[in-house]
């Protein structure tokens, strides 16, 4: 294989040094590699680095960058790496040229989650600019209002690609304009998640950022949140009726939804205990008895049809999931292993469907993520539709 063969992923990690973040990127490294792709991870967003530690943007990219060496040496990418520190103008991991000479020979580059603006990358790629959007709704919402900003973003990308598999369709009320947008859903890389189905934990959980600000969206004369918490108050009482313990790991940063969910019967466990290391995480979903989450509101009511990356993640361990309703039910098989609901009586019957037999729903969970979200499979697929 030459290095014509290789495949450029721009992402964020050094942006947000976090297990989620970090299992996300590997999926998609190792899911290339076994397609036979040379995989290069480069990190150039101009951006401050968030230290999770002090739960604020930081000067000093140093935490950064040592995450980004330790996540990437699990994927065999200990030397095919670079992070570009934009308040210092400093490259760190493969030198500047390094990388001028990768972008002028890949054959592609996937701007993840769209962590970089194409216009103020050190260099333009030679091969196709894939826009892979994880996070659906807005930026087709932005398009729809003829935002400039957007569309400039969107144009200097190649090739369009978003989690919103139902983004379009007669039941949804968000369109997909300009672009030849194509659809996927996240990519889970199963064997890395060994699965224990005759020893499940106790508890429901998941890992979730509590209130999103500054992205809310009004389309049609309708608002729609870009934020879970609405969807999750609701719900306030779910432990009161459902038979398993419910966890989460969030910091609700309102000190009255706080104790609405500890009246409720929530546990409450710290995130970032959680999600800063990569095998903590990992040994979090696999020691719950299966995930229990909702979902943004953006696309909830719009029916987008987006799917979570971190409920991947317990499909792939033989943890059944229970998760709000985006219309994902009409590419995924739900009713065994995976559950949609949207109303706290589907949620309620959902967790006393999978108690009722666990091991079968246990077990049908991992086989939805080999089947419908391999990483192999699913990178294969968008890697032909955009001609790469």
């Amino acid at each position: 294989m030459g290095v014509s063969d290789c495949v450029i992923i721009l992402g964020l990690l050094g942006q947000f040094p976090l297990a989620g973040i970090a299992w996300q990127l590997v999926h998609h490294v190792v899911g290339l590699q076994r397609l036979g792709f040379k995989v290069y991870y480069i990190e150039d967003t101009g951006t401050a680095p968030y230290d999770p530690r002090l739960k604020s943007l930081v000067h000093d990219c140093s935490y950064s960058v040592r995450y980004i060496e330790t996540v990437l040496r699990r994927a065999g990418l200990e030397h095919a790496w670079a992070y570009r520190d934009g308040l210092h103008n400093q490259w760190y991991g493969l030198d500047r040229e390094r990388v001028r000479d990768l972008f002028a020979r890949a054959v592609g580059a996937i701007n993840l989650c769209g962590a970089s603006d194409p216009a103020a990358l050190a260099f333009r790629p030679q091969g196709k600019l894939i826009y892979l959007e994880t996070d659906p709704v807005l930026y087709q919402v932005r398009l729809a209002q003829g935002d400039n900003a957007a569309r400039q973003f969107l144009s200097a990308h190649d090739a369009h690609v978003t989690y919103g598999e139902n983004l379009g369709a007669s039941d949804c009320p968000i369109p997909l304009p300009d672009f030849a947008w194509k659809k996927t859903r996240p990519p889970v890389v199963v064997d890395l998640w060994p699965s224990r189905p005759e020893t499940p934990g106790a508890k429901f959980t998941t890992i979730a950022t509590w209130h999103n600000r500054g992205k809310d969206l009004r389309f049609q004369g309708q608002t729609y949140y870009w934020s879970k918490h609405m969807n999750f108050l609701a719900l306030a009482d779910l432990p009161h009726r459902a038979a398993p313990a419910l966890e989460l790991s969030v910091e609700i940063d309102n000190e009255r939804e706080c104790e609405v969910f500890q009246r409720g019967g929530w546990l409450l466990t710290n995130p970032l205990a959680v999600s800063q290391d990569m095998q903590v995480y990992q040994k979090y979903i696999a020691d719950s008895r299966g995930e229990f989450t909702v979902a943004k509101d953006a696309v909830v009511r719009t029916k987008s049809g987006w799917f979570s990356d971190r409920s991947v993640c317990y499909l792939a361990a033989g943890r059944p999931v229970v998760t709000q309703e985006t219309g994902f039910s009409k590419f995924i098989p739900t009713g065994t292993g995976l559950f949609g609901f949207s109303s706290p009586e589907e949620a309620q019957d959902a967790l006393a469907t999978i108690d009722a037999d666990y091991a079968r729903h246990a077990r049908a969970a991992r086989e939805i993520a080999c089947e419908y979200f391999a990483a192999e499979k699913i990178l294969g697929k968008m890697i032909a539709e955009v001609g790469i």
